[in-house]
């Protein structure tokens, strides 16, 4: 007799590394950076450079973690099935839970922000936008796997090239005299240093997202080299935007307009070309579609992959026999961006899911020194050097969230 294990509709293994790197670059280089550059900028001045290299470092402690990780468990569920594996069962329900819903809070919180956008331009009711937005990118993510990263990445190649050309138009502006010693040699006096390390508290959550890569183990082709390629890859690239994109931004000719604007991006834009930034404001907008299409995607691979781990009922493990997709997943995340929508206020709630990711962060960590000392994954000495690391800057940065008052 054929189990019922055997015969169940498994995920589409179809996502090559290309498709996976656009997919992590679409997620982490989101609509935040067009936001934070003026912050991190007003904060950090001429050291903001070296806010975005410091939180570049800060992050790949944990993209390392995430790296051996998935390369030990490609699995559907990411963190839930990593924390399960090193702290246990209840651990791992905390982490999975938390990261599912922090999807969920995002997701509704860019829907609404993109509708307040088109609200701008057009008289159509916020909320109704916004759900229709979220139907209409969930059934591209109950589609299929395979068009969803196509559109990711689609979006992404949208948003990186314009990043790219904004510094391409102000790369003259990186000879001007003494940019890269006054933005990486700071005085190391308290008083100097401060700034940097806010600044750099902040821009770590411009590079958030490359972990879900993780998720998508279970659809990926050879994944445990794919994905770890992958997470690297678009940490460097991150990295490296940033870094060019702030120099150019330290570089201005009005430095103080761009860090008090309240679309900074396009106020750069205009200063370093001379011309309109309304392209920008568009791609700015369409970056948000992506954010909203990858949050629902990941979110439902965590709710099917939990379930597969026996961390949640198996009614949500279920997979779309047609489509190869988790359709029951998919539409209770999606089910529960529009009750958010329609309920409540997000403004809190966006705030804290920064800090529930720094603790799921923290959680993965902390399960990856665990079994590095258990020796059931590769690198021994380096998980243990890593996990320890990560889950203290993790904690770190959370512990100065609080204490500043940001949630």
């Amino acid at each position: 007799m054929t189990s019922s294990a055997t015969t169940q509709p498994t995920l589409d293994r179809t996502v090559t590394l290309p498709a996976l790197v656009f997919y992590g670059l679409g997620v982490t280089i989101g609509a935040g950076i067009f936001a934070l550059i003026g912050e991190i900028l007003g904060l950090a001045g001429d050291n903001a450079p070296l806010s975005f290299l410091v939180a570049g470092i800060l992050a790949g402690f944990t993209g390392v973690s995430y790296m051996i990780l998935v390369g030990t468990f490609p699995r559907a569920g990411g963190e839930a099935v990593f924390v399960t594996r090193g702290l246990g069962p209840a651990a791992g329900r905390v982490a999975g839970l938390a990261v599912i819903i922090t999807g969920i809070v995002t997701g509704a919180v860019v829907a609404l922000a993109f509708a307040g956008y088109i609200a701008s331009l057009v008289a159509v009711p916020e909320r109704i936008t916004a759900i229709a937005l979220v139907i209409v990118l969930s059934v591209v993510a109950w589609w299929g796997v395979r068009e969803s990263v196509i559109l990711a990445a689609v979006v992404t190649l949208l948003e990186v090239g314009i990043l790219v050309v904004v510094i391409v138009s102000g790369f003259d502006l990186l000879d001007t005299p003494n940019l890269a010693s006054d933005a990486f040699v700071p005085s190391l006096d308290t008083a100097a240093m401060s700034p940097i390390l806010a600044g750099s508290v902040i821009a770590f959550f411009a590079f958030v997202g490359f972990e879900n890569i993780a998720n998508l183990a279970e659809e990926t082709i050879n994944p445990k080299r794919t994905a770890p390629i992958a997470i690297v890859t678009v940490l460097i690239v991150s990295v490296v935007l940033y870094v060019l994109l702030s120099l150019v931004a330290v570089a201005a000719p009005d430095r103080a307009a761009i860090a008090e604007s309240s679309a900074p991006m396009a106020t750069l834009f205009e200063q370093v070309s001379g011309r309109d930034s309304g392209l920008v404001a568009v791609i700015a907008a369409i970056a948000m579609l992506n954010g909203i299409l990858i949050q629902v995607v990941m979110a439902s691979r965590v709710l099917y992959g939990m379930a597969r781990e026996e961390l949640l009922p198996s009614f949500f493990a279920r997979v779309d026999a047609t489509r190869q997709t988790p359709a029951r997943a998919t539409v209770i995340v999606a089910a529960a961006i529009i009750a958010l929508i329609l309920s409540f206020p997000l403004v809190q709630l966006a705030k804290i899911t920064s800090l529930v990711t720094l603790a799921v962060f923290s959680l993965v960590n902390i399960a990856l020194f665990v079994l590095g000392r258990r020796k059931e994954v590769t690198a021994v000495g380096l998980s243990r050097f890593v996990g320890l690391i990560g889950a203290v800057l993790c904690a770190a940065l959370g512990a100065w969230q609080i204490s500043d008052g940001l949630i």
